[in-house]
């Protein structure tokens, strides 16, 4: 049934054929710009505590990596994967010395481990 239609059509309850019938409204979604997206993103309000906190780092990071859209490889993943089961940033690192070989200047984990003593305050 279209929203015009509603309250203008006789619906029956599929269940129990109850004439006492309300439309129930599912999900919406909100079309929203790329840059409305980041900006959203790079809330500061959205970081504070991730330091603490690897599974809301790694959710956070998960969140991103959707908005933008980009596929970052197994590597990201795993990583993310490890963040959300609770392992810190320097853990990761340790159990995977050799993860992101070839990241340039990023080192590592692209510089992950530095956040877990407050790398956040650079945004």
């Amino acid at each position: 049934m279209t929203y015009d239609e509603y309250g203008t059509l006789e619906v029956d309850c599929p269940n129990c054929s109850s004439k006492e019938v309300q439309r129930k409204i599912g999900r919406i979604r909100i079309a929203k710009s790329e840059e409305s997206r980041l900006d959203d993103l790079a809330d500061p309000s959205a970081l504070e505590g991730l330091e603490d906190d690897p599974k809301a780092l790694g959710k956070m990071m998960r969140k991103m990596s959707s908005e933008m859209g980009e596929d970052m490889g197994p590597e990201f993943d795993e990583v993310i994967d490890r963040l959300e089961s609770g392992q810190s940033p320097e853990e990761i690192e340790e159990a995977v010395p050799d993860l992101g070989e070839g990241m340039g200047d990023m080192g590592g984990m692209g510089g992950m481990a530095g956040m877990g003593g407050g790398g956040f305050d650079d945004f």
